[in-house]
């Protein structure tokens, strides 16, 4: 016999009728059914709605599933008692289940009349607490008791909710508190220090067990990635030696002795994964002591800027956790710099040089040497006096692109390149974002950066490996003006396998049709990988993990992606999917049969709360869980076999099946529910057909993304890395399947997004109100707001067995867009569009 079904149509007339009386309460189909399940406390919520007319309409979702929930807790309670608590609950003093269950409680051990003071003390009436002052004291506990690290995070959340004052904060908002604390005081949790042990003897003998891919070793945890190795090692502030001591003075004044770091940008691209790693570092290192770090673009390159990037390099930045002290540009500069390298020229250590390209590349030998010795510029040793007037005109516009250029007059006999007197100046007839038309030259790379982070007070220039031939010309200039001098430190830097990153080569790639944009997924550009879905946490665990040193790290993609898994494993929801649905019709159950099963998001996070789905005659299930052929070794459906659905009460035997007659394919199953049966060797997904309660979802595509690349090194290929495209990258499926509590997954995930995004911009605008008033005063300043924050992408879950998902931005979700939606579901003109994330396991991808 099949298990009977609650609240189903199955059921007697009365229960139909309550389950119509609740929903008129303002409870959705499932909890009206999920209320009518238990005969006492449907007669108390039948009794309450009756005596108190709550049948009109008046109550929103939330009130109703609280007086609901007062029902189920107060069997017991006499009239009086419920009736007090209902009062509670209706002018809004109970706002949340754990204060009805405190309430009921209280009202049954507590004689009449009320103490009302007492009793809003008990149930958290009244209780108030801001992001900021849960922070300040969740930051007081986390302190005051001495907590060793990341292996501590259960313990200080149970005792945080255990602290009288912080009883009723909302769990999440402490747990989300907790490891934001965490973050800051232990960086990375893969960072973070576990508990002592004995320290493991290795055999150096043998390679490292590293995950599959991996081309770098992964570094101890014993330390945070800013204590030891490369980070660990660097200077103090105050430290790096001066040409004057009273240089050193002035920026020890300045910067209260505090670590100043900067994240310089150009903004001619969008950032890729590579970027993320100097976001972590400048930043990281900065906050990991207490210090500042600027973002500064380096927009000294009119002709190839645009406000998008200005905007988008902002956005990656926060959107991967961080804030900027200040946002600057080299612009903001311009005067000064010319001003220095007017004072330059006049020191003799520059001058105006009409060289072409040609001649400068034969007078320092050739590529090389092939050109002979290197010799000086004819113009080298001109007079002072006539390269001042010769700049001036540079200036004023007076030479045309080519014409002139300023150099620095450095050491031409040095083995170094960057010593053989680097351009300072060039002219550009193009106008500039933020100044216009009013510069004709423009100054370099080699000019600007070094006096820019002088400028800022910078304690710690820290780059890639590729700069350290700059180190040298960088101490020179800032020497040669006598400005303070920081130090540059280099590291390795990050580099991923089976992809490319060059902006010119993803240029091409957009441009002949290769991907979509340069967010499609299928890239390791940031705005990429954030619509792909991957969570900014995980590029950051990734990026942590790896460690800093002076050695490049390059890493295969399935590395990257199984740090993503990872992430994921612990963080994402989990509901019912089916990719490829086959129609299952169980037999020995009724056409109206209907059992709403409630199950857990996730079942090690319970914060995640629960969804309800419906159980009915007609399922569906993955057409990969079907064979026709049984095996030994095979566990799921076939003829005659039985399996379990995940969630569902009872396992299902197949006993036939339909085919197409055209095609021979299979197109439905005939089983049937076991009542009783043991306990089946294998489980597998679902989702029913029900209507009225709007499931399955139909997810319109369903877009799986495999490598872009068939090799690890594109550009090994021939001709061109063109030539390694693999022509299976992208698979699009239509007519996925997801079980109905997609919609309100969707829904708080957005919600939860924004309001984590309003308390950070908030929190922004609160710490850096120079930067909102530079914003409101410049129309082009990039400003932190709320919509940096939140996309659509927000919306993550891992597919039952399937894989992990994000919702793409080309979906439309119409409940997204209400401010208050009773029954989210679809609507009309909604298009459900999913991207994988990553896969479960690892991927061998498609490259044929």
């Amino acid at each position: 016999m099949p298990p009977k079904a609650k609240g189903s149509n199955s059921d007697s007339p009365e229960t139909a009728v309550l389950i119509e009386q609740f929903k008129s309460l303002g409870l959705d189909q499932s909890k009206a059914a999920e209320a009518a399940k238990s005969p006492k406390a449907a007669a108390v919520l039948k009794d309450l709605i009756e005596r108190h007319n709550l049948t009109s309409g008046s109550l929103d979702e939330r009130k109703a599933t609280l007086v609901a929930a007062l029902a189920v807790q107060g069997v017991k309670l006499s009239d009086e008692q419920k009736d007090y608590v209902l009062g509670a609950i209706l002018d809004d003093r109970l706002k949340r289940q754990d204060q009805v269950n405190a309430a009921a409680k209280y009202v049954e051990t507590h004689p009449f009349p009320v103490d009302v003071k007492e009793f809003d003390a008990e149930c958290g009436v009244g209780f108030s607490m801001t992001p900021e002052q849960l922070a300040v004291r969740i930051k007081e506990y986390v302190s005051s008791s001495a907590i060793a690290g990341w292996a501590n995070l259960g313990a200080a959340i149970g005792g945080i909710k255990n602290i009288p004052d912080l009883r009723w904060a909302n769990p999440l908002d402490v747990k989300n508190t907790v490891e934001q604390t965490f973050l800051e005081k232990f960086g990375p949790r893969e960072t973070g220090k576990p508990k002592a042990k004995e320290p493991k003897k290795v055999d150096s003998s043998k390679p490292s067990p590293l995950p599959s891919g991996t081309s770098t070793p992964i570094p101890s945890t014993s330390k945070s990635v800013f204590e030891s190795g490369f980070l660990g090692a660097l200077h103090k502030p105050g430290e790096n030696p001066q040409i004057h001591p009273s240089l050193r003075a002035a920026h020890l004044l300045a910067t209260s002795g505090n670590v100043y770091t900067r994240f310089p940008p150009e903004p001619n691209g969008f950032l890729h994964i590579g970027h993320s790693k100097a976001i972590f570092v400048n930043f990281g290192y900065a906050a990991h002591h207490g210090g500042k770090c600027y973002l500064r673009y380096d927009d000294t390159n009119p002709e190839a800027e645009e406000a998008v990037y200005f905007e988008s390099i902002l956005e990656s930045v926060r959107w991967l956790g961080y804030e900027p002290w200040k946002i600057t540009y080299s612009s903001d500069y311009f005067d000064k710099l010319y001003e220095l390298g007017v004072e330059l020229t006049r020191r003799d250590k520059a001058y105006v040089c009409h060289c072409t390209g040609e001649e400068i590349k034969a007078n320092r030998g050739g590529d090389k040497g092939e050109a002979g010795p290197r010799k000086a510029c004819v113009h080298r040793t001109r007079p002072v006096s006539e390269s001042l007037a010769e700049l001036e005109n540079m200036k004023n516009g007076k030479y045309k692109p080519g014409e002139a250029i300023l150099r620095m007059k450095q050491d031409l006999e040095d083995g170094n390149p960057q010593m053989w007197d680097l351009i300072a100046y060039r002219v550009l007839e193009a106008p500039h974002h933020r100044t216009g038309d009013k510069w004709k030259i423009y100054p370099t790379y080699d000019f600007t950066h070094c006096l820019c982070d002088s400028f800022e007070n910078i304690s710690h220039s820290l780059c890639t490996v590729e700069f350290i031939a700059s180190r040298q010309s960088y101490d020179w200039l800032c020497d040669a003006l006598e400005v303070y001098k920081p130090r540059q430190s280099e590291y390795g830097r990050l580099n991923v396998e089976g992809t490319v990153m060059s902006k010119r080569k993803i240029l091409r790639l957009v441009k002949d049709g290769y991907v979509k944009s340069w967010d499609d997924p299928r890239l390791y550009t940031l705005i990429a990988l954030r619509r792909r879905g991957v969570p900014p946490g995980a590029i950051i665990s990734f990026v942590s993990t790896l460690g800093v040193s002076t050695a490049a790290s390059n890493i295969q993609t399935a590395r990257f992606d199984q740090t993503v898994r990872q992430y994921l494993e612990g963080s994402a929801p989990r509901l019912l999917m089916v990719l490829r649905p086959l129609k299952v019709t169980i037999e020995n159950l009724p056409e109206d049969y209907l059992l709403m099963v409630e199950k857990p998001l996730h079942p090690k996070v319970p914060e995640h709360g629960t969804s309800t789905i419906p159980f009915t005659r007609t399922i569906y299930i993955d057409a990969d869980d079907f064979r026709l052929q049984d095996s030994p070794d095979y566990f799921r459906l076939a003829p005659g076999k039985t399996v379990g659905l995940f969630q569902a009460p009872n396992p299902i035997t197949c006993t036939s099946y339909k085919t197409d007659p055209a095609t021979g394919e299979v197109v439905e199953l005939i089983c049937r529910v076991e009542e009783g049966a043991k306990k089946p060797k294998a489980f597998i997904q679902w989702v029913a057909e029900h209507v009225p309660s709007g499931s399955p979802v139909r997810v319109d595509e369903t877009r799986v993304f495999h490598r872009l690349f068939k090799s690890d090194n594109p550009l090994a290929a021939q001709p061109d890395y063109l030539a390694d495209i693999n022509p299976n990258s992208l698979e699009i499926i239509k007519g996925a399947m997801v079980e109905v509590g997609f919609w309100s997954l969707a829904k708080r995930s957005i919600a939860e997004a924004t309001k984590e995004s309003k308390a950070r911009t908030e929190k922004a605008k609160r710490e850096n109100p120079d930067e909102w008033k530079s914003a409101k005063e410049h129309d082009d300043t990039p400003a932190p707001s709320t919509e940096q924050l939140v996309g659509k992408e927000c919306i993550r879950f891992q597919g039952l067995r399937v894989a992990y998902f994000a919702v793409d931005k080309e979906a439309k979700l119409a409940c997204l867009d209400e401010s208050a939606v009773r029954d989210p579901g679809r609507r009309d003109g909604d298009y459900v569009v999913l991207n994988r994330i990553v896969s479960l396991k690892e991927d061998a991808g498609k490259t044929a």
